[in-house]
């Protein structure tokens, strides 16, 4: 019986060194994808861009919004952003490809009463 939980206890010592290794091995390779120029989040949500590095105190400076830059520690940079590519929107110059069946449909006459009713009902609904 002890043979058994001593045989179960060395299973589960493995698997947390195995699981620590990986977690480390992952870490080491993102560390080596950072460079200037580079997009990445921190771990408390902040994304930027890498604009220097400092490998003997660990630091990175991030830029956030052009002119605002962040001193933050390597080990705070967790993740790698990559671009997505985003749908072009064809937007027109004027409003002439606008359809007319768009501007036929009539607003729903409303009076005033019923106007301030119904302001009225919606305010008491969000409550």
């Amino acid at each position: 019986m002890t043979i058994l939980l001593f045989a179960m206890l060395g299973v589960f010592i493995f698997m947390m060194f195995r699981r620590n290794k990986k977690t480390q091995q992952q870490q080491a390779k993102l560390q080596s994808q950072f460079a200037p120029g580079v997009d990445v989040m921190t771990s408390f949500g902040l994304y930027g861009r890498i604009v220097s590095m400092d490998d003997a105190e660990n630091k990175v400076v991030l830029e956030l919004s052009p002119g605002n830059l962040a001193t933050v520690h390597r080990q705070a940079v967790t993740k790698i952003v990559e671009p997505t590519e985003e749908a072009a929107v064809d937007v027109p110059d004027d409003a002439s490809s606008l359809t007319a069946a768009d501007a036929d449909v009539p607003a729903p006459a409303e009076t005033p009463e019923e106007t301030l009713k119904r302001l009225n009902d919606e305010g008491k609904k969000d409550s």
